[in-house]
């Protein structure tokens, strides 16, 4: 899997898996943090660099106090679970999003998952976790300015700017994986996802497995990039 480093997926569709299965919706995101699991496990099996899930977004606080609460809860039920098996898998665990706003207890799971994991060598399991795409480029904005001010940067470009972004160290974004079938990148890596592939699917994201991940992949591998070329293999 050497032309697909970075997977990035937004996990949709958990409450709408809930309803169909006539469960309550913190059913369908324990669901999804069993299917968040497999496809780590599996993914990183395939040889693939870094994996992005869109956990919580900005925006997810506008939710019930219940359903948030339980959210902020699940990092500390995934690392109960399955800390040990990412270890023996070489998973690192990292995350990008603002951690001032996330409960403190929940930060020091995640934190403390990060720092297990550190010295792993194999897929990065990046949680976008309070994570906005605009909020992310107006920081990098922000703190290039304050550099230059400084003097410590000069004329920017595209190279610099992403060197502010939180995804400064990870590869290029090569395919985004929604789930749920909704059109929409809702707000999640807007400077990262620029000549990325796209593959939406109807599937919910509790119903998510390795071989529908196979199946994304296959759709990915039949496309021609050509990142803003021309294709002479098309007609104009």
């Amino acid at each position: 899997m050497n032309d697909l480093n970075h997977l990035a997926i937004i996990m949709d569709g958990n409450g709408r898996w809930a309803k169909k299965n006539k469960v309550p919706r913190t059913a369908g995101h324990y669901k999804g943090v069993e299917v968040l699991r497999n496809i780590t496990i599996y993914a990183n099996s395939l040889g693939i660099k870094c994996l992005t899930v869109y956990a919580f977004s900005t925006e997810n606080w506008k939710r019930s106090i219940e359903e948030v609460s339980y959210i902020m809860s699940l990092p500390k039920i995934f690392f109960a679970s399955y800390i040990k098996e990412l270890m023996e898998n070489n998973v690192r665990i990292m995350i990008i999003g603002d951690r001032e706003k996330v409960p403190a207890e929940t930060m020091k799971v995640i934190d403390q998952a990060i720092e297990t994991t550190r010295n792993n060598t194999g897929l990065i399991l990046n949680f976008a976790f309070n994570y906005g795409a605009r909020d992310e480029i107006v920081r990098a904005a922000r703190k290039y300015a304050e550099d230059y001010k400084a003097g410590l940067v000069d004329d920017l470009d595209e190279e610099k700017f992403a060197s502010y972004l939180y995804t400064a160290d990870l590869p290029e974004v090569d395919l985004l994986i929604r789930t749920g079938s909704e059109m929409r990148l809702s707000n999640f890596l807007l400077y990262q996802l620029a000549y990325s592939e796209f593959v939406v699917i109807d599937t919910l994201w509790p119903d998510f497995t390795s071989d529908i991940l196979d199946e994304c992949i296959a759709e990915y591998q039949s496309r021609k990039r050509n990142f803003g070329g021309r294709d002479e293999t098309k007609s104009d």
